[in-house]
């Protein structure tokens, strides 16, 4: 014998309210602070797309007197002179690249290596005061990082150059031109003013950005997996080795592209070291090499209208550039936050 309650499914039938394959209503009201609390997290996200794109626009209206005479030798055009209408920018966003490789071929490693050490080595009590030395790097303003490196790191560099120089010369981007390596008496300045040295101080700048975004992905690798790996007789770097990075490949792509995104951007630290030249410099040890950035820093002041419309169209060709690069880390880094680095 069964009981039936009144308004209950049971075995002898629904109840009169609602049946047994009926959805249950789990909505409740939106309170007011919720509600308050959408709509400026939407206004401000939509703020930021409005603002991005006010300011393609702005570029664009400005560069277009440039654009509609240069054509398409815009971009295979070297050398910079606006006011003969013979300008370009494949010199400068020859340079640009460059000098963000360099970077990030020195940053890669110093942020992996530090951020693995921060979650995975480091002390409990100095992981928070190393997390806060990291970000403090970031604070630093660039001007400094320019300075250290003029009237510090690039006397200390010539020798780097010239070894690298003189036994890898054969490949083409570590060739100098006009100078003899086995000659002790040959000039160092040729060494200076490089797009190696301004890579290496652009790498300093950029790491802090790169390391936390791979700290963040490192200290979300599961724990169950952290334990198998232990279970199963791993040791640490052989734990790090199979799960925590898999886990945070995502972060380390993304942390890298974001640092690439501000190396293509960087200004002061690059304009106060480099000696600009408005010719494609492959060589990236030998002195000499320029920047988009670099290039509106030199000639603002002194651009007439027409050469002002020119270095709008020169922002916008990094505008562009910056925002492709940042959209795909910002795509990578959110995968990696799902654990889609992990392999099965």
């Amino acid at each position: 014998m069964t009981l039936a309650i009144p308004g209950v499914g049971g075995p002898s039938g629904p109840g009169p309210d609602r049946t047994d394959d009926a959805p249950r209503d789990i909505r409740g009201s939106v309170e007011p602070t919720d509600l308050a609390f959408r709509l400026a997290a939407r206004g401000s996200g939509a703020a930021v797309l409005v603002i991005m794109l006010l300011v393609g626009v702005f570029l664009t209206y400005r560069a277009w007197q440039a654009l509609s005479v240069a054509g398409f030798s815009f971009l295979t055009t070297a050398a910079w002179e606006p006011d003969s209408h013979h300008f370009g920018i494949a010199a400068v966003l020859t340079g640009t690249v460059l000098i963000g490789v360099v970077a990030i071929a020195f940053a890669l490693p110093l942020a992996v290596g530090t951020a693995l050490y921060i979650s995975e080595y480091a002390p409990r009590r100095l992981k928070r005061t190393l997390v806060s030395l990291v970000d403090l790097m970031a604070a630093v303003p660039s001007v400094v990082y320019g300075l250290w490196g003029a009237f510090f790191l690039q006397a200390h560099v010539v020798g780097l150059s010239r070894w690298l120089a003189t036994y890898f010369g054969w490949l083409p981007f570590f060739k100098v031109a006009g100078t003899d390596p086995d000659d002790p008496l040959a000039t160092s300045t040729v060494y200076t003013s490089s797009t190696f040295i301004a890579g290496m101080v652009v790498a300093l700048m950029v790491t802090p950005i790169a390391c936390s975004v791979m700290r963040e992905a490192f200290s979300q690798a599961p724990v169950g997996e952290r334990e198998g790996a232990y279970a199963l007789g791993a040791t640490k770097w052989g734990m790090v080795r199979t799960v925590v990075l898999p886990f945070g490949l995502g972060g380390v792509i993304g942390g890298t592209m974001l640092g690439l995104g501000r190396a293509l951007g960087e200004t002061i630290a690059v304009y106060m070291i480099i000696s600009p030249v408005f010719a494609i410099q492959p060589h990236i040890l030998q002195n000499g090499a320029n920047s988009v950035s670099a290039l509106i820093a030199l000639r603002y002041g002194s651009a007439s209208t027409f050469g002002m419309s020119a270095l709008m169209a020169a922002g916008l060709a990094l505008f562009l550039m910056t925002l492709v690069v940042n959209f795909i880390a910002s795509s990578i880094v959110a995968r990696s936050r799902s654990g889609a680095g992990v392999e099965a």
